[in-house]
């Protein structure tokens, strides 16, 4: 029982992390009709930006805000004005153009920071440090508590900044039907682009949580967005919460399987549980079916 705990309790950290990228690819997918195959790029570049601070000499709270001021910049306003704009503007191609686009730039990402850092991973310090406690006799780190305490966090404020402010209400109206927002006074634009810009700080977020157990590497974008897409779809591609729900049981059945069958299989959990929903529920876990005309 008290492995189960542990167990159980070490995934529910990882998943929400898992979450915050996740919900990222939803956030998108709602705003902009855009799926980001990047955004595992997204996820890794934020901590090295923030190791080039530390190596500039700035204390670790401050390197944080730099780093996530930079990604934000980067990987959502640059990103938006120059990549997805001109992309959507041109209209050839439907949105196929956009996730050719959204690849490349994976790329590009990945073997700039390769060219850049090397290939070997860099050391990451942890955002929260601190020793255990004891649950019902289950040794629980105090760093697992903290990051799903986080990632909670910040996916609630989420919640209630989209539903309970005049902003967040805008940029739903913008996500079901930006031609009628548009109509009431809505600026469209400007509401993309916060979706954008919060999409680069969730992004942030998870990089500098998750980044302490995996070290910096160039490759880790691979794993991570394969993992926070799937993570989308398994709880519904048009649900906050599905991301969430989605991220939350990878990262158990992911760490359940590691100690209870084979760590050989784990890196296979995400995909199995991907082909079933498919099957079973295409829409996710707790999305709702879209209609479309033709």
């Amino acid at each position: 029982m008290q492995q189960f705990l542990q167990v159980l309790m070490s995934g529910l950290a990882t998943g929400s992390i898992y979450a915050l990228a996740a919900i990222g690819f939803t956030l998108l997918w709602q705003a902009a009709q855009t799926v980001n195959f990047a955004q595992g790029e997204f996820v890794m570049l934020p901590a090295f930006f923030m190791l080039m601070a530390l190596g500039a000499g700035l204390p670790m709270p401050l390197a944080i805000l730099v780093a996530l001021a930079a990604s934000v910049f980067v990987l959502g306003y640059l990103f938006k004005r120059l990549i997805v704009e001109p992309m959507q503007a041109s209209k050839a191609g439907g949105g196929l153009p956009l996730v050719i686009a959204t690849m490349a730039l994976a790329i590009l990402l990945k073997e700039s920071v390769k060219e850049f850092y090397g290939a070997e991973a860099q050391p990451f310090p942890e955002l929260v440090s601190g020793g255990s406690l004891n649950v019902f006799g289950a040794v629980i780190s105090v760093t697992d508590i903290a990051h799903l305490f986080i990632s909670l966090a910040v996916v609630v404020a989420l919640t209630l900044f989209l539903n309970r402010t005049r902003t967040g209400r805008a940029m739903q109206a913008t996500a079901q039907n930006p031609n009628v927002a548009e109509i009431l006074g809505v600026d469209t634009r400007r509401m993309v682009l916060y979706t954008f810009l919060i999409n680069a700080a969730l992004a942030s977020l998870a990089s500098f949580l998750i980044t302490p157990f995996y070290l910096a590497k160039f490759s880790n974008g691979e794993y991570l967005g394969l993992i926070a897409f799937i993570a989308a779809i398994v709880g519904g591609f048009n649900q906050i919460r599905g991301a969430l729900v989605g991220g939350l049981l990878i990262g158990v059945l992911d760490n359940m399987t590691a100690t209870y069958v084979t760590a050989e299989y784990r890196a296979a959990v995400p995909l199995v549980l991907l082909i079933v929903i498919i099957l079973w529920r295409p829409e996710g876990l707790l999305g709702t079916p879209e209609g479309r005309k033709v």
